[in-house]
């Protein structure tokens, strides 16, 4: 009698429940300042919507079709993908892109650390060092590529100005084949590092002072502070800086395409600046998209296995 009676009124009232919940979860959607919040989200929805999630879609799409812009779309499957394999330039563009990212992460981590570590000290006027440090990250990607180009000038740059006094010939940079993806890498370093500075900053003025100080009880010198106390409470920051400075890396245009259009040769074509001339140069939409989405593909797969080895190093 009273399993029966439990089963019944187990039934009606997770019936009546699922029936209140809806009805309570509605009500909250129609509060009057719910509403309200709705249309403070309206403009970023949207924006998101036309800018993002639907041209994401679109490419994923044309990605399997031939198309100029004029003439109508022609399905063709895999061939973009099949082309892509074949494709000598897709293959130097992705190498490149490769060698980019991770080559400017590194100095990146490195840069912006040490520079946090240097303006975390307290010294009269830190406030001006700190605000010098990040002037790059806000200034014009279009100003610092055109003075770049200035300072790397082979001739009249001052930098081979400066070397010439030390070494007989100094290096072409932007004009050299052998130079130019190193030269992208260090202005692109030079011109983050402001930005994960700020973040390696707060991290660093988190971490309480009580560990230094019963390290130095204990008799820890200054290095190994740094690599037992320092680098693992700093490693939260320090994911977060590996994850959005990759993902950021991968997405670089401006400065290639300003500094050298791709060249000398094809030394510093990257997968973004191949994807817009494809697509705006050779009108080939679809085998562009493709290369987006492959794009797209190795981004996430970066970004899934860092998130899976995350445990693994960091600490809290």
């Amino acid at each position: 009698m009273s399993s029966l009676n439990k089963s019944t009124l187990g039934t009606q009232g997770t019936s009546l429940l699922e029936k209140s919940k809806k009805t309570s979860l509605w009500q909250r959607m129609m509060h009057p300042q719910a509403r309200t919040a709705y249309l403070f989200l309206l403009p970023n929805l949207l924006g998101f919507l036309l800018f993002i999630a639907i041209p994401s879609v679109m490419a994923f799409g044309l990605g399997f079709t031939e198309w100029d812009g004029y003439n109508p779309v022609k399905w063709n499957g895999l061939d973009n993908y099949f082309r892509l394999v074949r494709d000598e330039n897709f293959r130097i563009a992705l190498q490149n892109t490769l060698l980019y990212t991770f080559g400017s992460c590194l100095l990146v981590i490195i840069a912006s650390l040490s520079l946090a570590l240097l303006v975390n000290q307290k010294m009269k006027g830190m406030s001006l060092y700190r605000a010098a440090f990040f002037f790059p990250h806000i200034a014009s990607f279009i100003a610092v590529a055109v003075v770049w180009q200035a300072i790397f000038n082979p001739t009249l740059g001052p930098l081979n100005m400066f070397l010439s006094k030390f070494m007989e010939q100094p290096p072409g940079w932007l004009v050299s084949s052998n130079w130019a993806l190193l030269s992208i890498i260090l202005v692109s370093a030079w011109k983050m590092a402001g930005y994960y500075m700020l973040l390696f900053l707060a991290g660093l003025q988190g971490i309480s002072k009580e560990l230094y100080e019963a390290a130095n009880i204990d008799g820890a010198n200054i290095l190994q502070r740094f690599r037992n106390i320092t680098l693992p409470m700093l490693s939260p920051v320090t994911f977060f800086v590996i994850i959005t400075c990759i993902i950021n890396l991968f997405k670089s245009f401006d400065l290639v395409y300003v500094m050298t259009g791709g060249g000398p040769g094809r030394s510093t074509k990257l997968l973004v600046y191949d994807i817009f001339v494809q697509s705006f140069r050779n009108s080939a939409f679809g085998y562009a998209s493709a290369e987006a989405i492959v794009l797209f593909l190795i981004v996430l797969a970066i970004t899934y296995v860092q998130f899976k080895g995350e445990k693994r190093w960091v600490n809290y």
